[in-house]
Parts: structure tokens; C-alpha cells; sequence
């Protein structure tokens, strides 16, 4: 049986990583695992803002969005996961992942100022966001973001006008056997 795939879609916040996941899983038909979704679900349940929830339930939002991902491998459907997760986060989930999945990794980029002002945008547009992400602490020059660095196939994608490559040239990337 082959395995199913596992698409990691990750960079820094404002990269524009959720949108790219939401299309990417409506044109190659899977489920889209997101950690800001969980992270959110879980806000709202305990009804409580990101800033107050202490380092266990975070923990336990991290073991939950792996733990479904995990789940779907199991049961050999290719999934997409979204999160800004650096490295040293993605990590600790590599050999797992690796054992259950072929692994193909999406890494989002933008200029970090162009980052900065959708995380500006999306703030002044949504008033609870923060309430829900926890996203203040934007990667700048001065608190760099670390790329996710697996011996995986790793595609960059420049978020700052469209996408390049191409939905479709991502999709082939994806799709691919023997990269």
C-alpha cells in the first residue's frame, strides 16, 4: 500500500500560508489540519484569551493538531498541515511523520515588512484575532524566523503578488513520486 502524503505548509506569520492551505486542499481534495483552527477551538472552549493559556494547554493544542495529523496518516489519507510552527517545533514530530507519510514541505515566503503589515491589516479587520492567535510576536530582523529544515522535498513559494510557482506547479510539486 503506498503511503499517503503529508504537506506541510508552514513560514512565518503573514506569509500567507492559511490562504495557500485552504486552496491547495480544495484542489487536491484532502483535509487541511490547521493549528490556528485548533488553537482557536480551543480559546473559545475555555473561554479565555491566547495570551492567558498557560504552557501546558499550549502543549496540549501542539499534541492535539499532531495527534489528528498523525490519526489521518494512519488511516492513509494525505493530508495538508498548516501551521508557523519554526523548526525546533516541526521537529520533535519528524520521525514520526516521516514513517507514516511521504513528506513534502511548502515553505511560504514574503518580505518580512510585507508580513508585518498583513498581520497589521488582519488585526485592525479582526479585533479578536489576537484574542484567538497570539500572533504579536511577528518574526522582525531582530527575532528571525527558522525555517522548517527536513531532508524532504521543499518547495518555496513567494507569497508577495500571487503565488510563484503557480497553484498548479504546487500541485504537480505535491503530486510527485520520486522527487
Amino acid at each position: 500500500m503506498n503511503k499517503p502524503t503529508l504537506v506541510i505548509i508552514t513560514g512565518r506569520p503573514g506569509s500567507g500560508k492559511s490562504t495557500l492551505a485552504r486552496l491547495l486542499s480544495a484542489k487536491i481534495r484532502c483535509p487541511l489540519i490547521s493549528r490556528d483552527e485548533i488553537k482557536e477551538g480551543y480559546v473559545n472552549t475555555v473561554k479565555t484569551e491566547h495570551a492567558r493559556i498557560t504552557k501546558e494547554e499550549n502543549i496540549k493544542v501542539y499534541n492535539t493538531f499532531f495527534g489528528v495529523i498523525e490519526q489521518l496518516l494512519d488511516n492513509g489519507i494525505t493530508v495538508i498541515a498548516e501551521a508557523a510552527f519554526q523548526h525546533k517545533l516541526w521537529f520533535p514530530k519528524y520521525d514520526v511523520l516521516k514513517q507514516k507519510s511521504n513528506i513534502r514541505i511548502v515553505i511560504c515566503k514574503t518580505d518580512p515588512a510585507l508580513a508585518h503589515k498583513r498581520y497589521t491589516e488582519r488585526k485592525a479587520e479582526d479585533r479578536l484575532r489576537e484574542y484567538f492567535h497570539g500572533d504579536a510576536a511577528v518574526p522582525s530582523e531582530n527575532n528571525p524566523y527558522e525555517y522548517i529544515n527536513f531532508p524532504e522535498p521543499v518547495l518555496e513559494v513567494d507569497t508577495v503578488n500571487d503565488y510563484s510557482p503557480n497553484l498548479d506547479a504546487i500541485k504537480s510539486f505535491i503530486e510527485q513520486e520520486n522527487i
